[in-house]
């Protein structure tokens, strides 16, 4: 462990001083921020990691407390440095937009607002933004749409392999998860996965359905999943991967 960069916070209140942590042979830096409060709290955000500790805590505790959320943190980590190798999607006329292993072409400029699926002469889809709508929102929004109607109809699909009554299916925008299950709120699907594969779709929403019969991750779960989903194994594998490829699409991708 080691320290430098003592700063004084304002009015003399807090303290912060830059130090470094070994977790699992890795060097991880952070910065220590004494100041007037009683708990100790870990945050990750653009500046790096941050741990926020009473004035008097000792370095020695410090270290307990990063250790025992250590699995957290690292995979907080990863999740960041994923997210800042994704490529970014500008969003020109013409570009491509991954959709179900394929693609759309995105077409900007019609006259008027609004938004609509249509075919190319190529027989590609193309999502028509007009000239007075703001494009980021509109792919996105056209996008979800798609995904919910997509992925509603496999769930539809799967509990009917299952034989079991189909649930509420909404989208979400989980930071770390694909897909969740409730016995009162319903399946949850996130609806970036509109941009994978439908064999790599189809085994998150296996996944789901089959907690409805098992609500954990037990041998008779993994058993449902393989009987719904041969080869899951290998399809968690292709999730990672197409995961790690998703485009970024915001505002700041429009050129």
């Amino acid at each position: 462990m080691a320290g430098a960069d003592l700063k004084a916070g304002r009015a003399g209140l807090a303290r912060e001083e830059a130090r470094t942590i070994r977790i699992e042979g890795r060097d991880i830096s952070y910065l220590l921020r004494r100041s007037q409060r009683r708990t100790l709290a870990l945050q990750i955000d653009a500046r790096g990691v941050r741990v926020a500790v009473p004035g008097k805590a000792r370095v020695e505790e410090v270290e307990r407390f990063i250790n025992v959320h250590a699995r957290w943190l690292l995979d907080k980590l990863a999740l960041r440095a994923q997210q800042a190798d994704r490529p970014v999607l500008a969003l020109v006329d013409g570009a491509m937009i991954p959709l179900l292993g394929q693609g759309c072409r995105l077409r900007l400029g019609d006259h008027g607002r609004g938004t609509q699926w249509r075919v190319g002469d190529d027989g590609v889809d193309e999502l028509h933004i007009g000239a007075a709508t703001d494009p980021a929102a509109a792919v996105v929004r056209a996008l979800r749409q798609r995904a919910l109607s997509w992925l509603g109809a496999r769930v539809v699909d799967y509990c009917g392999r299952l034989g079991v009554a189909v649930p509420p299916v909404r989208l979400s925008s989980a930071r770390t998860r694909w897909g969740s299950c409730s016995s009162v709120s319903g399946i949850r699907l996130h609806w970036r996965l509109v941009h994978m594969s439908p064999v790599v779709v189809d085994y998150v929403v296996a996944h789901e359905v089959a907690h409805l019969v098992h609500m954990n991750h037990s041998p008779g779960f993994w058993a449902v999943v393989e009987s719904l989903y041969p080869g899951a194994k290998s399809a968690r594998l292709a999730l990672r991967h197409a995961a790690q490829a998703l485009p970024e699409i915001s505002a700041r991708t429009i050129v």
